[in-house]
């Protein structure tokens, strides 16, 4: 699958700058034709949502089974990742794509496997950690917002946050959850690391919303004054 290349087409909606863009196009490439005619873009979006309740049930089994069902979640992210990517990308590809009504439920997708997520990590983390539980969703609900916003402003849709994108989220959170079951509470520090991350960046891209906003408002502002 080296040699794969990207179909273009799938991707013409969206701007991506992940770090792993250029692989991950690549193999959605290579999947897309080989999904069956069977599965729609809506059963897609179902198997995304299947994998952030394995995502939820492996912190709860972590919790009050045993610590190694966690590996479950790497599995549930993968499947996430799967049904998320894929949706939108073979509704192109059939060229039975519905814009506004798949961006709605992208949106509402994501935020309730977020909230899923969260919600899991806060049955399995002790005493105040699960604070962070709390923040790292208002942390990435915050990073939601901006980029719908920075739709709105723009015109252009991205999903990236600079070099990082749900899928590097993904990849991460998974590796914190295998360090996890080889270092018992690490998890605990490896989130709130993460949620100061997400801070700044989310911060960064605040500011950059707001100079986006500026020269949006300037430019409207000129074309009134053009064509009075």
């Amino acid at each position: 699958m080296s040699g794969q290349k990207i179909n273009k087409k799938l991707f013409q909606d969206r701007k991506r700058t992940n770090i792993l863009s250029n692989p991950e196009q690549k193999f959605i490439s290579y999947l897309v034709p080989r999904i069956p005619n069977s599965l729609s873009s809506d059963g897609l979006t179902a198997i995304g949502l299947l994998g952030s309740l394995m995502i939820l049930a492996s912190f709860l089994l972590a919790e009050y089974v045993h610590l190694n069902y966690l590996l479950i979640g790497i599995v549930g992210f993968f499947i996430q990742w799967f049904g998320d990517s894929l949706d939108g990308r073979i509704a192109f590809y059939r060229n039975k794509s519905r814009k506004w009504y798949g961006f709605a439920l992208d949106i509402i997708m994501d935020w309730v496997s977020t909230v899923f997520i969260g919600l899991g990590y806060v049955f399995y983390a002790p005493g105040d950690f699960k604070y962070s539980g709390f923040a790292l969703v208002a942390l990435y609900g915050w990073a939601m917002i901006i980029s719908q916003l920075r739709y709105k402003i723009t015109d252009k849709y991205t999903i990236d946050a600079g070099i990082l994108g749900p899928t590097e989220i993904r990849v991460v959170i998974s590796i914190v959850l295998f360090l996890e079951v080889i270092i018992p509470g690490s998890i605990n520090y490896l989130v709130i690391f993460i949620c100061v991350a997400l801070f700044f960046i989310n911060l960064a891209d605040t500011k950059k919303l707001l100079d986006l906003g500026d020269i949006r408002d300037a430019d409207e502002k000129q074309n009134k004054l053009n064509n009075p």
